[in-house]
């Protein structure tokens, strides 16, 4: 048995020139946690966390190491489960005490805290799966059993800036197509219903009728705004309306946007279990769940999402980390649509720079390595240059 010696994180940030905008808060740096597990013999693995605050994420990390230190690093399941029966009340526990000691003298996860120890569970599982795949001397997605391909790809741009016009949004749409993608998406939500509409329609002159046009909205409408915004954006052959009910609004409101408008609905990227996601597939009417690994739950719960998403004939389209994310459509090629990108090094300079390899966009798919595990070997200059 290869059994897991430590649990090791790495906060880094990459300060952006200007700060940018989603129609929910302020963005002014590329930041994310990289964890490390090496083991008793040897091994190691690297995942992705990204969420905030990243120092509580990190202490989470650390005290979930305690309990995980010990165990069968090729055990992804018993560490998985382990860690996540600390986020519920145990019988047997009291004041912090396990009496039977086989949980270690540890409470429950405060309630308040759960989104950063369920980030802290995914960075955790996304290197033991690293690691297995190392062990093994195989890819993630063929130790799935997927077969390599090209792997459909899409472009994250459009936030805010102060001071930018409508052309300037939709000659960055433009630049996204010239480096060869083939899909973009847009941030949306900011302003009115009528502004973000012009916005949208701006877009789409600029690039033409042929790409796809995706609106990543980050919550901004109540279920009536949401009805008259897919109306003024539908005529634009929208892709998808992503996230775009207020945080509160629940699968029965998705069900009702969805019966209101043609275009198909995106969740997911912030919810931290299956048992949510479900909710939203089965009864919430969305055609596209974008469970994010890296924010909530790891690789492990990744899979559950979409053999549940399977089963419903709804289409997983992860959010974000392509070199984590890319492995599950690989493997999964019946229910997946493919994976998100931001463009190049200079839109994207923490995913180009932290690691020795990125996965490759030509003629307008993202090609994955046959790197033993997800291939993630970390540039260490890199990493000591932008570590927090």
């Amino acid at each position: 048995m290869t059994r897991i010696a430590s649990i090791s994180t790495h906060p880094i940030s990459v300060p952006r020139p200007l700060p940018v905008w989603t129609a929910h808060e302020e963005i002014r740096a590329w930041s994310v946690i990289l964890t490390e597990i090496r083991t008793d013999d040897g091994l190691v693995g690297y995942g992705l966390i990204h969420g905030a605050p990243m120092p509580r994420i990190c202490e989470w990390v650390a005290r979930f190491a305690e309990i995980a230190r010990g165990m069968d690093a090729l055990a992804h399941e018993a560490v998985w489960a382990r860690l996540f029966a600390l986020t519920s009340p145990r019988p047997g526990v009291m004041d912090g005490w396990a009496i039977d000691g086989r949980d270690g003298a540890m409470r429950p996860v405060p309630r308040g805290e759960r989104t950063q120890a369920m980030a802290a569970i995914a960075g955790i599982d996304i290197a033991l799966w690293d690691l297995k795949g190392r062990a093994a001397g195989l890819p993630i997605w063929r130790l799935l059993g997927g077969e390599n391909r090209p792997l459909a790809t899409y472009a994250t741009g459009g936030y805010y800036r102060q001071g930018a016009a409508n052309s300037d949004y939709a000659e960055e749409m433009v630049r996204f197509l010239d480096l060869g993608y083939r899909a973009v998406k847009l941030k949306t939500g900011a302003g009115s219903v009528a502004d973000e509409a012009e916005r949208v329609a701006a877009v789409r002159a600029a690039i033409g009728e042929q790409p796809d046009l995706m609106l990543d909205m980050n919550a901004p409408y109540d279920l009536p705004d949401c009805i008259e915004f897919a109306r003024r954006v539908d005529p634009y052959r929208i892709f998808w309306l992503e996230e775009p009910l207020h945080w509160y609004l629940q699968p029965a409101d998705f069900a009702r946007l969805a019966a209101a408008t043609p275009i198909p609905l995106a969740h997911g990227e912030r919810e931290l279990t299956r048992f949510t996601v479900r909710d939203f597939i089965v009864t919430g009417g969305i055609r596209y769940v974008q469970f994010d690994a890296t924010r909530a739950a790891g690789f492990t719960e990744a899979l559950r999402v979409a053999a549940l998403a399977e089963q419903h004939g709804v289409i997983v389209a992860p959010h974000t980390a392509p070199e984590i994310h890319g492995h599950l459509v690989l493997a999964l090629p019946r229910c997946t649509y493919g994976v998100e990108s931001h463009g190049g090094a200079d839109t994207d300079p923490l995913a180009h720079g932290l690691f020795q390899t990125h996965p490759e966009l030509r003629d307008g798919f993202l090609h994955i390595s046959e790197a033993p595990g997800f291939g993630l070997d970390p540039d260490w200059a890199f990493v000591e240059r932008h570590r927090v």
